[in-house]
């Protein structure tokens, strides 16, 4: 098996101290507190968004666009930044670390999310830190393990399948997404971006789509509104005008101008008035869920 080597994955190209100095980390030797402690501190720090697709303006996922986008202009991005960034620091730090991709809600979608997996004293780990309201930290990637944060309980099962081995990561017991082990080179990603970030298809393109853990709960900002989880508690959502959804962007910590912040306005009106245009805090079961699943495991 060919693994990618860290020069392959450019990961020089990630300053890790201004990186950790973000997330207030201090470096340390491998262990899975740190381990720990860097995944919970990057899903509270770096927001989940695709912001940058809407406004057109997206530089590609190349490690160095990717700390500029992430750690310099704080804009947020999903899976394929934020696992990238997560994964280069891992490495730099002195973790051993693969990259996977994955399949969202079902095993015949595309392979577009990224997740890192970690070998740690003897076990590996999986890390979601691009997946917006996903597992805060790792959970080992074996049958059967469970990881109970607050009122969700995470799960990992294995997948039968005639090739790779697979596994999936399950949020209350509904599948978040599929992954496997095998090799991921830096084309797949390029390859993954394209897809989602310019495919006429992608819901990345359909949708707003805004997410961080903040102290006072997960929050999450669409064209229609905002939902605010507490653990143990029910969500609440309310609907809100679109200068209000703009201007929950930029408190989830998504840096826009203020002539983005108008064109940005002007893109969710549009979102907003589109033929059966709908939110995205509900599941919607049947015909209809296909075409928003990927938004939906966002959630």
């Amino acid at each position: 098996m060919t693994h990618a080597t860290a020069q392959e994955w450019q990961i020089d190209a990630v300053d890790v101290p201004a990186y950790l100095a973000a997330l207030g980390v201090e470096p340390a030797s491998p262990s899975l507190d740190l381990l720990e402690h860097l995944h919970r501190a990057h899903v509270s720090t770096f927001p989940f968004s695709n912001v940058e697709v809407l406004l057109g303006e997206h530089p590609g996922v190349e490690p160095a666009t990717v700390f500029d986008q992430v750690v310099v202009r704080r804009r947020g991005g999903y899976c394929f930044e934020h696992s990238q960034l997560f994964s280069a620091a891992l490495q730099t730090l002195g973790f051993t670390v693969r990259r996977a991709l994955g399949r969202v809600r079902s095993l015949q979608s595309a392979r577009t999310h990224m997740t890192v997996l970690v070998d740690l004293d003897g076990a590996r780990y999986l890390c979601d830190p691009g997946f917006g309201f996903s597992i805060t930290g790792p959970i080992a990637l074996d049958d059967g393990a469970r990881r109970v944060e607050g009122d969700r309980t995470f799960s990992v099962g294995r997948v039968p399948d005639e090739g790779w081995p697979l596994f999936s990561l399950n949020r209350d017991g509904e599948m978040e997404h599929v992954l496997d082990e095998s090799t991921v080179h830096p084309a797949d990603v390029r390859m993954g971006h394209l897809m989602t970030s310019t495919g006429e298809d992608s819901v990345f393109r359909q949708h707003l789509m805004v997410m961080r853990h903040t102290p006072q709960g997960h929050v999450t900002v669409t064209e229609g509104g905002v939902t605010v989880r507490w653990p143990g508690q029910r969500r609440s959502h309310e609907e809100l005008g679109v200068d209000r959804v703009v201007g929950l962007v930029r408190e989830l910590d998504v840096r826009v101008s203020d002539a983005e912040a108008e064109e940005l306005a002007r893109i969710v009106a549009g979102l907003r008035s589109r033929p059966g245009a709908v939110t995205l805090h509900r599941r919607h079961p049947g015909p209809r869920r296909r075409a928003h699943s990927a938004a939906q495991s966002e959630e």
